[in-house]
């Protein structure tokens, strides 16, 4: 029974996360590109996505991930620590 108590809080942060991408896409569509989310990590709060169409290649995309991204999620989502961008 211990199982289905533990089922729904695992995936939380991941479910939260992708909320919070949904509330930054528009914003990211504005301006010609995207994100797609890679992977959770719940034990170490890594977040992995990654930048697609002119986001991608932008040479701002690093500050836009840090100081964009990275900020949101962890103001919005519990646990979160980094988020990293992967190929």
């Amino acid at each position: 029974m211990s199982d289905t108590v533990s089922a729904p809080q695992t995936g939380r942060m991941r479910q939260q996360v992708e909320e919070t991408i949904e509330v930054i896409r528009p914003a990211l569509h504005a301006d010609g590109g995207d994100i797609v989310l890679k992977d959770v990590n719940e034990e170490t709060g890594i977040v992995s996505v990654t930048l697609i169409g002119a986001c991608g290649t932008c040479p701002a995309s690093t500050q836009t991930l840090k100081a964009g991204i990275e900020r949101i999620m962890r103001d919005r989502v519990d646990g979160v620590t980094e988020v990293v961008a992967v190929d």
